[in-house]
């Protein structure tokens, strides 16, 4: 029971790698709270889960990241950990450099960094207190450039500088802050929008050979949010089975080594 009595707040929980660590947390002893727009399917999740609540947020709605915390505070007395797991990106319209509009691009950054900014100042508000935890989920797309997706990748990269800029100014408050960087993961999403080409093609590249689990980010995250990473602040962690420590024709050198 590592988070045994630690009040958590989880953005984007009702499926993935959300729902993966609020039940993660739940089982290692901790109150989590579930912020999600459909809290219909929140609460259905709620019913099933011990120590779970809900409360409302909208990532299109600033002032609901502000609302939600309060919610927690004003329910269970304090704030200990909060998991910025929320992140958005259209690859239908976040494209590559050249041919992606700038509104889209302008709005898709805009809005994956005003959820951590925004959620991070007002948590850190109650947290100054008796200290806390932040952990941004990022990815490991804000380490290495992709061919697509670049606003959703220059987004990732500013929450990894972020998430040093909070550790560093926060310290003074024993407030830690660290990311996790998730590579391709097996979730729900992944697995209805990605060809079977595509993954197989993406998976060459990644030395552990597989996609990662929800449950394996959730372990990183419960690493950050308990007592055994109390020093540990301003981390930016890669779960991502070794992708992009290897040399860019990994894929192609590996391959021919199997066949001798």
């Amino acid at each position: 029971m590592r988070l045994q009595d630690k009040v958590i707040l989880v953005t984007a929980s009702t499926r993935g790698i959300g729902l993966a660590v609020v039940k993660k947390c739940a089982r290692e002893g901790a109150k989590v709270y579930m912020a999600a727009r459909d809290l219909e399917r929140a609460q259905e999740i709620v019913n099933t889960l011990h120590g779970v609540k809900c409360v409302y947020n909208d990532a299109t709605k600033p002032e609901t990241f502000l609302s939600m915390v309060e919610d927690v505070v004003t329910d269970a007395g304090r704030l200990d950990v909060l998991v910025n797991n929320f992140g958005t990106s259209n690859p239908g319209k976040d494209l590559d450099f050249a041919n992606t509009d700038p509104q889209i691009f302008l709005d898709t950054v805009n809005l994956n960094l005003r959820s951590v900014f925004m959620a991070s100042q007002a948590a850190a508000k109650h947290m100054a207190n008796h200290g806390g935890s932040i952990i941004n989920i990022s990815s490991v797309g804000g380490l290495v450039p992709d061919i697509s997706q670049i606003a959703y990748g220059t987004s990732k990269a500013a929450i990894n500088y972020l998430t040093k800029l909070i550790a560093v100014q926060e310290a003074k408050h024993h407030i830690r802050c660290n990311a996790v960087l998730p590579g391709m993961t097996a979730t729900e999403a992944v697995e209805k929008h990605l060809s079977d080409d595509f993954r197989n093609l993406f998976l060459r590249h990644i030395p552990l050979g597989r996609m990662g689990l929800p449950e394996e980010i959730a372990e990183a995250v419960c690493y950050f949010a308990g007592d055994a990473s109390a020093y540990t602040t301003g981390q930016i962690l890669t779960v991502s089975g070794g992708f992009g420590l290897a040399t860019p024709v990994y894929g192609d050198l590996a391959n021919q080594d199997s066949k001798r």
